[in-house]
């Protein structure tokens, strides 16, 4: 049984029975695969014989100095990475000891997400004004993002029967999870203006496909594509801070506590497994909060 071997079979392991994303199963491979590398120089290519001493020192590579560092989330990721991989070599009975079991993470540095103004937001959403349909197809996106803070995987994944009962839309999260979000009325006026004047012309240059975001041979929006749409919306803003899709999910997480709602609530919007992870928006609004205390108590300061 050699590592490489059961690489393949953890890779499996994480995609079929957890239901991780393709995305985060191609992370895992990158990061793993850099380290069964590590080892491979050092001649150890079976699980016996990847000790803690072996791992321990691999983790110390990774976060000696060097010309070009490794940031603190990067440095957590891949040993996450390695820790899981060990894992599942104890759980399968492959290995007697958890090598990675006392790798610990770097302490992450608490960066709260980084979200729009509402007066920003409505500068972005008007910059995508127009008739022709990339202008209603792109109207229609950043309406979404914004109205259900959907992941932008979430967004161009969409079929045309995900948004049903007038005001709703069905998302798939991560771990095929779904949720329903409600669509508010600009929305929903966005997506039927772009579902009735645009979407059939994209539809007829390509092959019949149900997704709901079309690009202009016919095929899905990607996620690349998703992106350049909101950068250019961003500059026709006269928005100078970087934007990308998850900062309007950010922005509508951040308004909805702003404006009232319940952070369970918001938690289930997210798709969030755990409400500590929607928690940290409830730091931003505390920062609102004590900002404008500051600015404007007399004997704040």
């Amino acid at each position: 049984m050699t590592l490489r071997r059961e690489l393949d079979r953890y890779l499996r392991h994480v995609s079929i029975e957890r239901g991780l994303s393709p995305n985060t199963v191609a992370a895992y491979r990158r990061d793993l695969g850099a380290y069964l590398d590590a080892l491979e120089e050092k001649g150890v290519t079976e699980p016996e014989a990847a000790t803690e001493a072996v791992a321990a020192g691999y983790a110390a590579e990774l976060a000696a100095p060097s010309e070009h560092p490794l940031a603190s989330s990067s440095l957590s990721r891949k040993l996450s990475s390695v820790r899981g991989f060990h894992k599942f070599l104890v759980d399968e009975g492959l290995t007697t000891t958890d090598a990675a079991q006392r790798l610990a993470p770097p302490k992450l540095p608490s960066r709260l997400p980084k979200a729009l103004t509402v007066e920003q937001v409505q500068a972005l959403l008007d910059a995508t004004g127009g008739d022709d349909p990339q202008a209603l197809r792109d109207k229609a996106l950043l309406e979404l993002l914004y109205a259900t803070g959907a992941r932008v995987t979430e967004a161009v994944s969409l079929n045309v029967d995900d948004v049903f009962d007038e005001d709703i839309v069905r998302l798939r999260g991560k771990g095929d999870k779904d949720r329903i979000v409600p669509l508010g009325s600009y929305a929903r006026r966005a997506i039927d203006d772009y579902l009735v004047r645009a979407r059939p012309i994209f539809s007829a240059r390509g092959q019949a496909t149900p997704g709901l975001f079309l690009g202009s041979r016919g095929q899905r929006v990607s996620r690349q594509n998703a992106w350049l749409v909101i950068r250019r919306a961003a500059e026709r803003a006269g928005i100078t801070e970087e934007v990308s899709p998850h900062t309007l999910r950010h922005s509508f997480a951040t308004h909805l506590l702003q404006g009232g709602a319940d952070v369970r609530v918001v938690q289930e919007l997210l798709g969030h497994s755990s409400v500590a992870t929607t928690q940290i928006y409830t730091l931003v609004t505390a920062d609102t909060l004590r900002d404008m205390y500051t600015t404007a108590h007399p004997r704040a300061r």
